[in-house]
């Protein structure tokens, strides 16, 4: 009996010491905070504890500081800083146009004094004009919006999938004449962190975090008064699902800002997904990236005209493994009637890669200045084709007018080089944007070199000797940003296959080895009937490349692509992508091995049957009865060893 007294003793002490610790312990938890650094910057603290490898990690771009979870909670992708630069300039210049109107002019820091410091060392009499203008009463002067400071009369931008609110936080910081930024997610998770980013940056003031679907969002915002000047969509894969509350959710004139990373779809993988997705049939060719950004503009204006409204180009970018588009949404019935004559299908030869587009509508003038639009006439290819005489494959409908405004181009273009210092990339968005102003705008879709080389077989001739020849035949001829290596061009297809026949009369094919039934064969049974001459002209080389600009990108690091979709408590939430990656490869190949490595590998695996007692194998079963007490049989009915179907072990033992 003392022994068991002692015992008793003994455990409650213990258990009241435990207890006392443990409520110590959660004190201390409770009065300090779980990252300090955030503290001091003013973030509120995090209420849960979080494991080290947990812990938040502070990312720097542009002027915003970032607080991310080092799981995969929130999703973030460093390369994607191009698009958040691209779109702060072109929101910035848009802001400028639009205030320019309402008599408030912006100040871009860095901008002015660049600014000033131009005109005081060109010209005197800017001086005089300087002072002139300081000498003003303050009443005269004219109204100046700036940056984190909120413009009554500014902009209201939506970003509907904000995420860790990076790129809204950024607007607020970098972009000025802003009234506010609703910076919305559907993620509770993720608007917390947008809350803790907000107050890091100090601009409460300006940016609302909003925890609702993007798409009920904007269908709440349809009055004229409640719509949006700026929305900005950059979901994970595809924005089908929210273009139809975007459109009717931006203002008259407001700037719609998409992005769409579903490349596959778009660029011809899956053509009945991507008609389902945006309307449209994609087809598998060199010009796909082009194809995908006229796509996504059909897809906008298809949805817009059924309330009445169009859009209107901005910019239009492909980019690393993404497309991005800018576009101005107005209202009006009568240019509706003009949308059917803006698209068009494709005809492409499966052979040799030649395309013809055919416009769903056609518009015509008649009296009194008013167009008449009709349908149009087709198609313009034959059964077959003229050159090869494959057959056709017709895709689209999709966006056949400019991709570009010009114009706007130009002033972000000029924004940008007049203050490099702004951005991280301007090296790259100048060099982009340089090939834009020179691309043929009225010209679809482009061919590339290694596809007319490798359709006959031939030598690849260089750039500069193919323009060339197209430059001394009458055409016209550009690059495109979307494609290295792309040959867009005014000349018909005939006319470039008789450049291409000149110029294996130099290099030339033997023959014998082609099919009779072959593209190259046909091809080139045919004699050019234009001289091409490939002597180097001076304009044949662009301006953007002679000065040496960034214009194509090169793969910016490792694993580089898309990042895997933000999924809170993955396994895969702290690997590596490229870990990821080793260990799902070839996981659905079958394994090359004789009968009895396989055997003696199954052997590994303990058989869940055996262990449920349903097993009828026996010594036959591929899998091992470890010894043990087997649970009585359920009413399961008894299934065969999945040996002779050779599927190796089910997935729930793998």
């Amino acid at each position: 009996m003392p022994r068991a007294k002692i015992l008793l003793w003994l455990s409650l002490t213990l258990r009241s010491s435990r207890s006392l610790c443990r409520a110590r312990y959660m004190e201390g938890q409770v009065q300090e905070p779980s990252n300090p650094a955030v503290m001091e910057n003013g973030a509120e603290t995090c209420r849960e504890e979080r494991p080290p490898e947990a812990q938040e990690t502070i990312i720097t771009e542009g002027t915003a500081k970032i607080a991310f979870p080092s799981a995969n909670e929130v999703f973030y992708n460093p390369v994607q800083e191009f698009n958040r630069d691209l779109t702060c300039a072109v929101i910035t210049e848009f802001a400028r146009i639009q205030l320019q109107t309402r008599g408030i002019q912006i100040r871009v820091p860095g901008e002015d004094i660049l600014k000033i410091v131009v005109d005081l060392s060109e010209q005197e009499e800017d001086k005089a004009e300087l002072k002139e203008t300081e000498n003003l009463t303050q009443g005269d002067q004219p109204r100046t919006a700036t940056v984190k400071e909120i413009c009554e009369e500014g902009l209201r931008v939506l970003e509907g999938l904000a995420a860790s609110g990076l790129r809204s936080i950024r607007f607020a910081q970098e972009i000025p004449g802003l009234q506010s930024v609703v910076a919305n997610d559907a993620s509770s998770k993720a608007v917390d962190l947008i809350h803790r980013n907000v107050q890091l940056n100090n601009v409460a003031h300006l940016v609302q975090p909003s925890q609702a679907d993007a798409r009920i969002l904007m269908y709440q915002h349809q009055k004229v008064s409640e719509r949006f000047d700026v929305i900005d969509l950059d979901p994970y894969g595809s924005p089908a699902p929210f273009l139809d509350a975007a459109v009717q959710a931006v203002s008259e004139g407001g700037l719609l800002c998409v992005t769409c990373t579903d490349m596959a779809v778009l660029a011809g993988n899956s053509g009945e997904t991507c008609y389902s997705k945006y309307g449209a049939m994609a087809l598998k060719s060199r010009a796909c990236h082009e194809m995908a950004l006229r796509i996504v503009l059909h897809s906008l204006d298809l949805r817009a005209n059924c309330y009445q409204r169009f859009v209107v180009p901005l910019l239009s970018i492909s980019a690393d493994f993404y497309v991005r588009v800018f576009v101005r949404v107005f209202t009006g019935q009568a240019k509706v009637k003009a949308s059917a004559s803006k698209q068009a299908l494709v005809f492409q030869c499966v052979g040799c890669g030649a395309f013809h587009l055919q416009r769903l509508g056609r518009a015509s003038g008649a009296s009194g200045n008013r167009a008449k639009f009709s349908a149009a006439c087709g198609p313009p290819v034959a059964p077959e084709c003229q050159h090869c005489g494959q057959r056709h494959q017709l895709g689209g409908p999709m966006w056949a007018e400019p991709l570009h405004d010009l114009d706007f181009v130009g002033r972000v273009l000029e924004a940008v080089s007049a203050n490099p210092g702004r951005f991280h990339t301007s090296e790259r968005i100048r060099g982009v944007l340089s090939v834009i102003t020179e691309e043929l705008p009225d010209v679809p879709l482009y061919y590339t070199l290694d596809q007319l080389s490798s359709t006959i077989h031939c030598n690849t001739p260089s750039l500069l000797q193919l323009r060339s020849a197209l430059l001394h035949a009458g055409f016209r001829v550009s690059l495109s940003h979307a494609c290295k290596n792309a040959v867009k061009t005014d000349a018909p297809t005939s006319a470039l296959w008789d450049i291409m026949r000149c110029w294996e009369k130099q290099c030339p094919v033997k023959r014998e080895r082609l099919s009779e039934t072959s593209p190259a064969f046909r091809i080139l049974s045919v004699e050019p009937s234009l001289q091409a001459n490939f002597t180097i002209r001076e304009d044949a080389n662009p301006r953007s490349r002679q000065r040496g600009l960034k214009r194509f990108q090169v793969n910016p690091e490792a694993n580089w692509g898309p990042r895997p979709r933000a999924r809170p408590g993955s396994k895969a939430a702290g690997m590596a992508i490229g870990e990821k990656r080793m260990l799902l490869q070839n996981k659905r190949k079958e394994l090359t091995e004789d009968p009895a490595q396989r055997s003696a590998r199954l052997k590994t695996f303990p058989c869940k049957r055996f262990k449920e007692g349903t097993c009828q194998q026996g010594d036959q079963c591929c899998y091992s009865h470890s010894p043990g007490t087997p649970q009585p049989a359920t009413h399961a009915a008894p299934m065969d060893c999945p040996e002779a179907s050779g599927l190796g072990p089910p997935l729930d033992q793998a």
